[in-house]
């Protein structure tokens, strides 16, 4: 496990690499961030993913620059659905397609803002299996009618996403595209990420429920892993 380069339309940038123990080749899988950027909760999924056969790649998108100006552009990417938060997710996307390592078959992951960009890419025929979790929906949701398959999870008490999983839903069934999206009754917002804080701080806590709830991410690990192993082939 380790930060790599790899080329990008913007020029070389900067991925965190997971790879499977034993021979390959493995399914790949991209990685999308939250908005707190190369975390080592981050890291922690991605290496997940590889110790459950995935070669997974987590772009840095905030190391082009000052970090400011890079989570500018970088939601800049997401709401307008282009620029190099975009070019070098698919470029990700490329670079494990390409190693000799994988199988050729690609799933993206995401979480919070990194979901967004999950929700963004799925339509676009690229990627074979899509899992945004609490993605945060750029603009209209209609292209999710062309999706890959997708696997989606929400929180209930996500302030921030009130009736995201049934507009998904709604979306995915417009197109008849293979899915599972589940909304958590008793889950908040990233409550897929474990951060480490001592304990949430308590205006985040109070007003959109960002805490991590072990029962309901490891049921949505669960969701995750079966859905892609169904999708994206054997590892």
């Amino acid at each position: 496990m380790s930060m790599i380069d790899y080329a990008a339309p913007a020029g070389p940038t900067r991925g965190y690499l997971s790879v499977p123990e034993g021979a390959g080749p493995w399914p790949g899988v991209v990685v999308v961030q939250d908005i707190l950027g190369m975390t080592s909760d981050i890291k922690r999924i991605s290496d997940r993913f590889a110790a459950n056969g995935y070669l997974a790649l987590t772009p840095a998108l905030y190391e082009r620059g000052p970090k400011v100006g890079c989570v500018v552009s970088t939601m800049k990417s997401l709401v307008t659905g282009k620029g190099t938060a975009v070019d070098d997710l698919i470029a990700a996307r490329d670079h494990l397609a390409d190693d000799p390592r994988c199988t050729g078959k690609v799933g993206v992951v995401g979480f919070c803002m990194g979901g967004g960009f999950t929700l963004l890419l799925a339509p676009r025929g690229i990627f074979d299996a899509a899992a945004p979790n609490y993605g945060v929906a750029p603009g209209s949701l209609s292209a999710l009618s062309s999706s890959c398959p997708m696997v989606a999870s929400y929180g209930a008490k996500d302030h921030l996403l009130p009736g995201a999983a049934a507009k998904v839903e709604a979306a995915l069934a417009a197109g008849d595209v293979p899915r599972d999206v589940k909304e958590y009754p008793d889950a908040g917002h990233s409550f897929m990420n474990d951060w480490g804080f001592p304990t949430p701080a308590p205006v985040l806590e109070r007003v959109v429920g960002f805490n991590y709830s072990e029962p309901e991410a490891e049921d949505a690990w669960r969701r995750i892993l079966a859905f892609f192993g169904e999708h994206l082939g054997p590892k």
